[in-house]
């Protein structure tokens, strides 16, 4: 039997983490979890019942009572859940309403493939891969502004770049499970990479675990 393959990518907003995590998962057929949806989720329930972003109870609460069922939400992908997703992954309450579900998904039976900004730090530290993925924050910016573009969204690219430096300041600087690359993980740049380059990059560095 081949032993359990858990492939733990985590990064800043726009970085590419995703695309990648995706990717791998359908090549080496696991199962996939992008654990920012979660968050947006939540952002997204909170938003929707009124409540305050920057309330912890309030947001516990929404974290609490969350089907997986929200995840399928279209709206989850725009830029206001992903802001509202940087808000309450602030408070250490929803990060702990969450943390069993994903580290059940991270501890199934094969494997599986997860991202976020705290997989190989807290979900799954014992991951036998992890990537930290990263870009310049000018990069990231332009290419959340052509992702909304091209879903019709007009919004200012110095917007979108103030947006992208502000989650990231959030996202390092919280107390609960701030944003840092594991010390075993390893930095995967995408600035000048295309999304087929940054996956066999993904692949090699699989591989090269794997192997050891």
């Amino acid at each position: 039997m081949k032993p359990d393959l858990v492939i733990a990518v985590d990064g800043p907003a726009a970085s590419g983490k995703g695309t990648v995590a995706a990717r791998l998962a359908a090549h080496y057929r696991l199962p996939y979890l992008d654990t920012g949806l979660l968050y947006r989720a939540v952002g997204l329930a909170v938003l929707a019942s009124g409540g305050d972003l920057d309330d912890p109870d309030q947001a516990a609460t929404a974290a609490r009572s969350l089907a997986l069922s929200a995840l399928d939400d279209p709206a989850l992908i725009g830029r206001t859940a992903g802001d509202a997703a940087s808000r309450v992954a602030f408070h250490p309450p929803v990060r702990a309403a969450l943390l069993k579900l994903q580290k059940d998904f991270a501890r199934q039976a094969g494997g599986a493939v997860l991202d976020g900004r705290d997989i190989g730090t807290v979900i799954a530290p014992d991951a036998t891969v992890k990537i930290f993925v990263t870009a310049d924050p000018e990069v990231r910016a332009r290419r959340r502004w052509q992702q909304l573009a091209g879903r019709g969204e007009a919004v200012a690219f110095e917007a979108i770049l103030e947006d992208i430096r502000e989650r990231d300041a959030r996202d390092a600087g919280r107390d609960a499970a701030p944003m840092v690359a594991a010390v075993d993980a390893v930095l995967l740049d995408t600035t000048d990479l295309g999304i087929d380059a940054a996956f066999e990059a993904a692949c090699r560095i699989v591989e090269e675990a794997r192997a050891r």
